[in-house]
C-alpha cells in the first residue's frame, strides 16, 4: 500500500507545480483571459480543469477556486475546457474577451437533463423521473437503518487531523518559516485539496459501539485514545478535542437533518429534501462492481443551510445509497469554511445488511480574510459489523459514553492493529515538531498570553511543572458598582495538579466607595479524581464556602461571574444592594445517565447596602405606607436547607477553568427545586418553603431554523418580606444573558409569591434574508424573542392588604415605591435580533408590550452580545 500511496501524492505535488507554473507564467503575460469554471449542476467551482488553446497544448490548469489564467494569443481564438468526468467544451473567442466563465456539464449527464444555468431554469417537481426516483429512496430508507436489528456492534478508527492550510512557497520564504527551518520540515500536501499543509494537532480514537433494540441502548466503549500537538499547551487542551468532535460531528444521511458545525442542515434524503433540494437524474455507472443511478442535488436557495453533492444509489429494489459526496454552495450562509468535502461509502453485509465503511470530511477554515486558514480533516472507518446477541452485562454499563481505563495508555502495537489509515512521517513526528517548537526563544511568554486570553486564568507552573495555582478570572480584576464605586479584586483556585480530590478556591476585594474588604473562601473535596476543574464530569463532591460581599437581587441570575466587566454595563442604575455574609455546604453528585442532585445548607446575613435599599416593618398606621411609626430593620437572618434536581439525557459541554460550557443545546433540561427556610435555627429568623421548576428544550425546524423553549414556574408558600418572595428572571445588563431572561424589568420591579413565566426564542437561521436581494450577501441572520410571565401575590404576602408586621414595606426611592404587584395582565416583551453582522456581532431591539404606564419604566432598548458561530 505504500508504495502506491507515495505514488499517488508525487502525482499530486506534481499537478499542484504544474498548476502553480501555469498561473505564475500567466500573471506575468501583458494581455490575459481569466474566468472560473463551475460545474453546470451544482455551480460549484472545478478545481484541475486544463484549459488550452485548441491544438496548441497551451494554457494552464484551474486552481481550488476554479480560476484560471491565461496569455492571449495572437490568431489563436479557441479555449478548450476538459477534465476526466466532464464533457470536453470548446470557446470560440471574441477580439475583446478578457474574462470568460464556464460551465461544464458531468459526462454521464443524460441529455434530457442537462442544465447549463439551474438557478435559472424551470425546475419542477411534478413529473420529474429525478424526484419520483428519490422520492422512491426516502421511502425506503426506514428499511435500511441498523437499527431495525435487535443488536448490532461495529468498531471505529477515527483521525482527527488540524492544519495550517495553504502554506504556499512564497509565506515559507516569509516570517517565521524563514526563521526557523524545521517549520518547513512539517510541510506536507493535503490529500484531499492538494495544498500545502502544516499539521499542528492530530488525535486518534478507537472505540466500539453496541446497540440493543429493545429495551434501547446505544453505548459507545472508547478503547483507546492517543493525541498530540498545539493542545499539550493547555491545561484545558481538551476543550480543543471536545469542540472538534462537536463541530465536524459523524453525519448520517440516513437522519432526516445532518447536525454539522454546531447547525442543523437538510440531509439529500430526508423527508423534508423533496422541497428543499432539486434533483438531477445522470445516467448509470459502475461503483465498486455494482450498477447504480447517479443523481446530483443542489439546494433550492444557495444559502440555505444544505449541501451540493452526488448520489450513487443501487439499482434495485433496495434503494440503497452505495456511495455520496457532498459540499456547502459556494454562496453558502456558513461562515468561516471556505470549502466543506464529505465523502461516504457503504458496503453490503452477507446478511444483506447495509453499512457505512468509510466517512471522510475536509473542511477549509478562514476565520478572517487575509489571514492564516486552518484545514481540518476527519477520516472515520467502520469495520467489524455484527448482529449476533450481545451480552446483556455491557449494557449495564454506567453512562452512553464509557472509557476505559488504560484508554490513554495503549502500546504501539496495538495502534498498529487498529490504525486503518496510516500515520504520514508529519503526523508521526508531531511530538518532535511541538518540542522544537517549545524551544524557540520567547515561545513561552507567547502561550502564557495566550491562555491569558483563553482561559481567562494566569498559571503559576510549567509544561514540566504544571501549574498547582492559578489566578484569576482576570476579567474580574477591575470593575465598578453603586455602592463599592471601582472595586479591585484578585481571585485564585488550586487544580488538580495540587491535589485530585481537594481543592480551594476564593477571592478578595476592595471598593474604593464604601472602603470596605470583601472575600469568599472555598474547601472542597471531590469524590472522584480530578484531573484540573471540580465541576468536571461526573461531579460528586462536597464543598464549603464563606463569603462576604455586596450583591444585586439580580446577580443570582448571572449566567457568568457578577464581577464580569462585560456584564456591568447595565442599562438601569441598580442601587438597591445588599451585604451578604454566606455560609454555605454544598453536596453534589452527577450521574452517568445525566441525572443530578445538588443539596445545600446556608445561614445568610442579608444587610442592605448604600442607602437606597432599606428594610421597613409593615408596622406603621396605613398598611403598605411608611411614616415615623415603622420599625427600621438593619438585616435579616435565614437559615435554609435546600435541594435541587436536575435531568439533562445527552447534554454535552466543556470545562474551562471558569464553568461548564454547553455545546450543544439540543438536549431537554429538566430542573426542580426547593429551599426551606428554618426560624429559631442558627438564628434564622423566618420559616419558608421556595418551590421552582423548569424545562428547556430545543426544537429544529430543518432548513427552517431552530425553536427555544423555556418554561418555569415557582411558588413561595409562606408567608414572608419581600426579600424572600419571588423576583423575575431579570437581565439588567446591556449584553444579552438567558434565553428566559427578561430585558426590561428593572430590578426588583414586580414582587410575587406564585409565577409562572415562557420564553419562545425563534432562530430562522437567514431564512427571510437569504431570499432578499442584496441583502443575502451580508449573511444576516434573524431570531425573534417573545417572552412572558403571569405572576401573582397572595392577600397574606401583600403590605397594602395586610398589616402583619413580619412583612416589610415595597422597596422605595424618594418615598415612591419601586416594586409593584401584578394585575391580571401578563408581562410580555418581545425583541427583533439581527446577528451575524461581521461573523460577530448580535444585535436585538427589544419591546416592552405590558404594563408601559409604570412611571420611570424603560419601554425598548437594544441589547447585543458578541457571537461567533458557524
Amino acid at each position: 500500500m505504500q508504495p502506491h500511496t507515495d505514488l499517488n501524492m508525487k502525482q499530486q505535488y506534481t499537478t499542484f507545480i504544474l498548476s502553480l507554473f501555469f498561473l505564475l507564467v500567466a500573471h506575468s503575460a501583458s494581455a490575459q483571459i481569466k474566468g472560473v469554471v463551475t460545474d453546470s449542476l451544482t455551480n460549484e467551482p472545478l478545481m484541475y480543469i486544463t484549459v488550452q488553446y485548441e491544438g496548441k497544448g497551451v494554457g494552464a490548469i484551474t486552481n481550488a477556486e476554479g480560476e484560471y489564467v491565461v496569455e492571449t494569443r495572437k490568431g489563436w481564438n479557441e479555449l478548450t475546457f476538459s477534465a476526466i468526468g466532464y464533457t470536453t467544451k470548446t470557446v470560440r473567442l471574441q477580439p475583446t474577451t478578457k474574462v470568460l466563465n464556464v460551465k461544464l456539464a458531468p459526462a454521464d449527464v443524460m441529455l434530457s437533463e442537462v442544465v447549463v444555468k439551474p438557478q435559472k431554469e424551470k425546475y419542477s417537481r411534478k413529473n420529474n423521473p429525478a424526484v419520483d426516483f428519490m422520492r422512491k429512496v426516502i421511502e425506503n430508507k426506514k428499511q435500511l437503518k441498523l437499527e431495525t436489528n435487535d443488536y448490532y456492534e461495529y468498531r471505529k478508527y477515527e483521525k482527527m487531523k488540524m492544519s495550517m492550510n495553504d502554506v504556499t512557497p512564497e509565506k515559507m520564504e516569509k516570517g517565521i518559516y524563514k526563521k526557523f527551518s524545521f517549520f518547513k520540515d512539517q510541510v506536507e500536501i493535503s490529500p484531499k485539496t492538494n495544498k500545502m499543509i502544516l499539521p499542528i494537532s492530530i488525535k486518534e480514537t478507537a472505540s466500539r459501539t453496541i446497540y440493543r433494540k429493545s429495551p434501547k441502548s446505544e453505548k459507545t466503549i472508547i478503547e483507546g485514545m492517543n493525541s498530540s500537538g498545539i493542545e499539550e499547551f493547555f491545561n484545558t487542551g481538551d476543550m480543543l478535542g471536545t469542540i472538534l468532535t462537536d463541530v465536524f460531528s459523524d453525519v448520517n444521511i440516513y437522519d432526516d437533518d445532518i447536525r454539522l458545525l454546531q447547525r442543523r442542515f437538510v440531509s439529500p434524503i430526508g423527508r423534508g429534501a423533496i422541497s428543499f433540494y432539486k434533483y438531477y437524474l445522470m445516467d448509470t455507472i459502475m461503483v465498486d462492481k455494482q450498477e447504480c443511478v447517479h443523481l446530483t442535488f443542489v439546494p433550492q436557495n444557495s444559502q440555505d443551510f444544505g449541501f451540493t453533492g452526488h448520489l450513487y444509489v443501487v439499482k434495485d429494489s433496495t434503494y440503497a445509497v452505495k456511495k455520496c459526496t457532498m459540499k456547502l454552495p459556494k454562496k453558502t450562509g456558513v461562515n468561516f469554511v471556505d470549502n466543506l468535502d464529505i465523502v461516504q461509502q457503504f458496503e453490503q453485509m452477507p446478511d444483506g445488511n447495509w453499512v457505512l465503511t468509510d466517512d471522510d470530511m475536509t473542511v477549509e477554515l478562514a476565520f478572517i480574510k487575509g489571514t492564516q486558514g486552518l484545514e481540518v480533516q476527519r477520516t472515520t472507518k467502520y469495520s467489524d459489523y455484527k448482529f449476533d446477541e450481545i451480552e446483556q452485562r455491557l449494557f449495564r454499563l454506567k453512562g452512553n459514553v464509557i472509557k476505559e481505563a488504560n484508554m490513554l495508555n495503549k502500546s504501539d502495537d496495538y495502534w498498529a492493529q487498529v490504525r486503518q489509515v496510516p500515520l504520514t512521517k508529519k503526523e508521526s513526528n508531531m511530538d518532535v515538531f511541538m518540542n522544537r517548537i517549545e524551544q524557540i526563544p520567547g515561545f513561552k511568554y507567547v502561550i502564557f498570553g495566550a491562555k491569558a486570553l483563553i482561559e481567562n486564568f494566569v498559571e503559576t507552573g510549567t509544561k514540566k511543572n504544571p501549574s498547582k495555582f492559578d489566578f484569576g478570572p482576570i476579567n474580574t480584576t477591575i470593575t465598578s458598582n453603586y455602592v463599592n464605586g471601582t472595586r479591585f479584586r484578585l481571585s485564585g483556585m488550586t487544580t488538580g495538579n495540587l491535589d485530585p480530590h481537594w481543592s480551594f478556591s476564593g477571592y478578595g476585594a476592595y471598593g474604593t466607595k464604601d472602603k470596605k474588604w470583601f472575600y469568599k473562601g472555598q474547601a472542597a473535596y471531590s469524590f472522584n479524581k480530578r484531573e484540573y476543574v471540580l465541576w468536571e464530569f461526573p461531579k460528586h463532591y462536597i464543598a464549603f464556602d464563606y463569603s462576604y460581599d455586596v450583591m444585586s437581587p439580580m446577580d443570582k441570575y448571572l449566567s457568568t461571574d457578577k464581577d464580569n466587566m462585560f456584564v456591568g454595563w447595565k442599562w438601569t442604575k441598580v442601587d438597591q444592594m445588599s451585604y451578604m455574609r454566606d455560609a454555605t455546604l454544598t453536596y453534589e453528585l452527577e450521574t452517568n445517565a445525566g441525572f443530578s442532585i445538588k443539596a445545600m445548607a446556608r445561614h445568610r446575613n442579608d444587610e442592605p447596602a448604600g442607602g437606597v435599599l432599606q428594610y421597613w416593618k409593615n408596622d406603621g398606621n396605613i398598611a403598605g405606607s411608611w411614616d415615623d411609626t415603622n420599625t427600621f430593620i438593619k438585616d435579616i437572618t435565614t437559615t435554609e436547607l435546600g435541594v435541587t434536581l436536575r435531568y439533562a439525557p445527552g447534554e454535552t459541554y466543556v470545562n474551562t477553568k471558569q464553568r461548564r460550557v454547553p455545546v450543544s443545546l439540543d438536549a431537554p433540561i429538566f430542573s426542580l427545586s426547593h429551599t426551606i427556610g428554618l426560624k429559631g435555627v442558627l438564628g434564622g429568623e423566618y420559616n419558608f418553603n421556595l418551590t421552582e421548576a423548569s424545562v428547556r428544550k430545543r426544537f429544529w425546524f430543518g432548513s427552517w431554523g431552530k425553536l427555544d423553549i423555556t418554561a418555569r414556574a415557582g411558588a413561595q408558600w409562606n408567608t414572608v418580606p419581600f426579600p424572600l418572595l419571588n423576583l423575575p428572571m431579570a437581565n439588567l445588563s446591556y449584553i444579552t444573558q438567558h434565553n428566559e431572561s427578561f430585558s426590561l424589568i428593572d430590578n426588583m420591579e414586580f414582587l410575587n409569591d406564585r409565577y409562572a413565566s415562557l420564553a419562545l426564542t425563534y432562530d430562522m437561521n437567514g431564512k427571510l434574508f437569504n431570499r432578499i436581494p442584496l441583502l443575502k450577501k451580508l449573511k444576516w441572520r434573524e431570531a425573534f424573542r417573545i417572552r412572558g410571565m403571569y405572576g401573582t401575590l397572595t392577600d397574606k404576602n401583600n403590605p397594602y392588604k395586610s398589616h402583619n408586621s413580619e412583612l416589610f414595606l415595597f422597596p422605595m426611592r424618594d418615598g415612591v415605591p419601586t416594586s409593584h404587584v401584578m394585575g391580571s395582565t401578563p408581562y410580555l416583551e418581545a425583541s427583533v435580533g439581527i446577528y451575524n453582522i461581521f461573523k460577530l456581532l448580535h444585535i436585538e431591539y427589544v419591546r416592552r408590550l405590558t404594563y408601559t404606564d409604570i412611571p420611570g419604566v424603560k419601554k425598548g432598548g437594544i441589547r447585543f452580545m458578541i457571537l461567533m458561530i458557524f
